[in-house]
C-alpha cells in the first residue's frame, strides 16, 4: 500500500520527523506485535504515533478502529462492546480514559529495525472500521477494505495531480477518513510528506505554506477564519497564493469565504464530495473550473447517480434528488449491522441521503442532507445550503444555519439561525434580503439569533441540536 524505502520525510509534527523508511521500521516493529489479532483500536491523538499505530495495523493486516480523543462515555462504551478490539494502541504518555481500562494497551514508540514486513493482504480485506457521528442512533462501524483506501487515494491524486514532491499541511483530526486517510496515508501513498501542524492556527499555516508546503486540506470553519483574516494579513495571503492546491471538504464552503480567499489571493479553493461510507466520490480537478459551491466530476471508477423518491434516476440538469454512488471506493458493511448494511443500498448503488442538483458540464453541487436539509415548504423542496450562502451575504451576517419546523399552513416553515457580525440587524430585513436574491417562497419565517451554533470535530454545524 505504500512505498516505505524512501529517506524522505513522510511526517513532520513539531519538530518531530520522521522518514518513509523510519517509519517502516517503527510501524513494522509495532506491526510484529499485532500479528494474528483480530482488531485493535487506535486512541487517534494528534501525533506521529497516531500515524504510526495505524500504519502498523495496516502492515499487519489487522483492522483499527480509530478513537476520537474527545469521545464521550456512553459513545466509547458501545464502540468498545461492538468492535471488541483486542488492544489499544496511543502515545506513550496518553492519558486513556477508564472505559478503555479493560482493554489491553500497547505504546507506540519510535524505536525500531527494518523488519521483514508481510506480505500485503486480500484487497477485500478489512482495514480501518471508522465509527460514524450517529445523529440517528448509536454511531455505526463502517467497515472499509484496503481496496476502497487504495482506490480513493489514486482517483483522487490524479485529479489533483498529487505526487512525491508534493508536502501536504493540515490540522485536521486523525480519527476520521478526512485527516487520516486523505490527509495521512494520502501522502504516505504518493511517497510524499504530511505537514501536521497538532491545532489550527492561521499563523502556524502561514509558516508552513511560506516553506517547503504545496497543498492544504482544511474543513470550511478553517477557511472562514482564513476568509476573515487573508484580506488584512500580508503573510497570511502570500503564503496561500503560494500554494498549489487549497482543498476543503466535510461539509460544503461557504460562496462568501470561497470569494474572499479568490479575491485575495488568486488562489480558488477546491471542493470534494465525500463521506465515511463512500470515501471521495467528486471532486473539483486541479486543472479543472474551480466554481464557488459544485463539488467537481465523478472520480475515475465512480459512479454517481441522482434519483427521485420513487428511486426513478433524474437526468434533466438541475432537477433535485438523492445522491447514489456505486464504485471500488464502497465500504463492505456496517460491522454487527447486516440489517443497515442491506437497508443501506438499492441495486448495489449505496444511497448516501444527501441531496444534490448536476450543472450540464456533469458538475454535481450538494443542496443539503435529505433528512435535515431539504425543506418542504408551501409545496416547495427547498434547499437549506441556498438560504445560507444568500443570508451570508449581508454584512450582519457572521455564521448562519437554516433548518425547517413543522407549520400548521406550510407543512414546514423556514428558521434561519444567526450569528451576527455585530448589532442584531432586523428579522425582517434578513427575510427581505433572501426573498430579494432568491424568491419569497424561500425567505426564513422565523430568524433566531444565537451566540454561536454547534458543531461536531469536524465543523459541521449540527442542526438536530438547534432549539434543544
Amino acid at each position: 500500500m505504500f512505498p516505505l524505502q524512501s529517506t524522505c520525510v513522510a511526517l513532520r509534527f513539531g519538530d518531530r520527523t520522521l522518514t518513509h523508511a523510519e517509519l517502516a521500521a517503527c510501524a513494522g516493529t509495532v506491526a510484529r506485535q499485532l500479528t494474528g489479532l483480530p482488531r485493535v483500536a487506535v486512541w487517534a491523538t494528534p501525533t506521529i504515533e497516531t500515524c504510526v499505530a495505524v500504519v502498523a495495523a495496516l502492515l499487519a493486516g489487522v483492522p483499527a478502529v480509530p478513537l476520537n480523543p474527545k469521545v464521550g462515555e456512553r459513545e466509547l462504551a458501545h464502540i468498545v462492546a461492538d468492535s471488541a478490539p483486542a488492544a489499544v494502541l496511543a502515545a506513550p504518555r496518553a492519558e486513556l480514559p477508564e472505559g478503555l481500562h479493560s482493554v489491553p494497551r500497547l505504546d507506540v514508540t519510535l524505536d525500531g529495525d527494518t523488519p521483514d514486513l508481510p506480505e500485503e493482504p486480500d484487497a477485500e480485506a478489512p482495514a480501518l472500521i471508522v465509527y460514524t457521528s450517529g445523529t440517528t442512533g448509536a454511531p455505526k462501524g463502517v467497515v472499509l477494505p484496503r481496496r476502497a483506501i487504495v482506490s480513493t487515494l489514486d482517483a483522487v491524486a490524479q485529479a489533483w495531480e498529487w505526487t512525491g514532491d508534493d508536502v501536504l499541511v493540515h490540522a485536521l483530526p486523525l480519527f476520521h477518513v478526512h485527516g487520516l486517510i486523505l490527509g495521512v496515508l494520502g501522502p504516505l501513498r504518493r511517497g510524499g510528506t504530511l505537514h501536521h501542524l497538532g491545532k489550527f492556527s492561521t499563523a502556524e499555516l502561514a509558516r508552513a505554506l511560506a516553506g517547503d508546503g504545496t497543498m492544504m486540506f482544511g474543513v470550511p470553519t478553517m477557511y472562514h477564519r482564513i476568509a476573515e483574516e487573508v484580506g488584512e494579513n500580508a503573510e497570511l495571503g502570500a503564503a496561500l497564493k503560494k500554494a498549489r492546491l487549497l482543498v476543503s471538504g466535510s461539509a460544503a464552503l461557504p460562496v462568501r469565504d470561497h470569494e474572499r480567499i479568490a479575491a485575495a489571493t488568486g488562489q480558488r479553493v477546491v471542493e470534494r464530495y465525500g463521506m465515511t461510507e463512500t470515501l471521495m466520490n467528486t471532486s473539483v480537478r486541479a486543472d479543472g473550473d474551480r466554481r464557488p459551491g459544485a463539488v467537481g466530476l465523478p472520480l475515475p471508477g465512480v459512479e454517481v447517480r441522482l434519483v427521485d423518491d420513487d428511486g426513478a434516476t433524474l437526468d434533466d440538469t438541475g432537477a433535485v434528488g438523492e445522491i447514489q454512488v456505486r464504485g471500488p471506493n464502497l465500504f463492505t458493511e456496517y460491522l454487527n449491522r447486516p440489517d443497515a448494511t442491506a437497508e443501506a443500498f438499492a441495486d448495489g448503488w449505496f444511497r448516501t441521503g444527501d441531496v444534490g442538483t448536476r450543472d450540464a458540464d456533469g458538475y454535481f453541487r450538494i443542496v443539503g442532507r435529505k433528512a435535515t436539509d431539504i425543506i418542504k415548504s408551501g409545496g416547495y423542496k427547498i434547499g437549506a445550503g441556498e438560504i445560507e450562502n444568500a443570508l451570508l451575504e449581508h454584512p450582519a451576517v457572521k455564521e448562519v444555519a437554516v433548518t425547517g419546523e413543522p407549520d400548521d399552513d406550510l407543512g414546514e416553515r423556514i428558521v434561519a439561525w444567526i450569528v451576527p457580525s455585530g448589532e442584531e440587524p432586523a428579522a425582517e430585513e434578513l427575510a427581505d434580503h433572501v426573498a430579494r436574491l432568491l424568491t419569497p417562497h424561500k425567505r426564513p419565517r422565523s430568524v433566531r439569533f444565537v451566540e454561536s451554533l454547534p458543531r461536531n470535530d469536524m465543523g459541521k454545524v449540527m442542526k438536530r441540536a438547534l432549539g434543544t
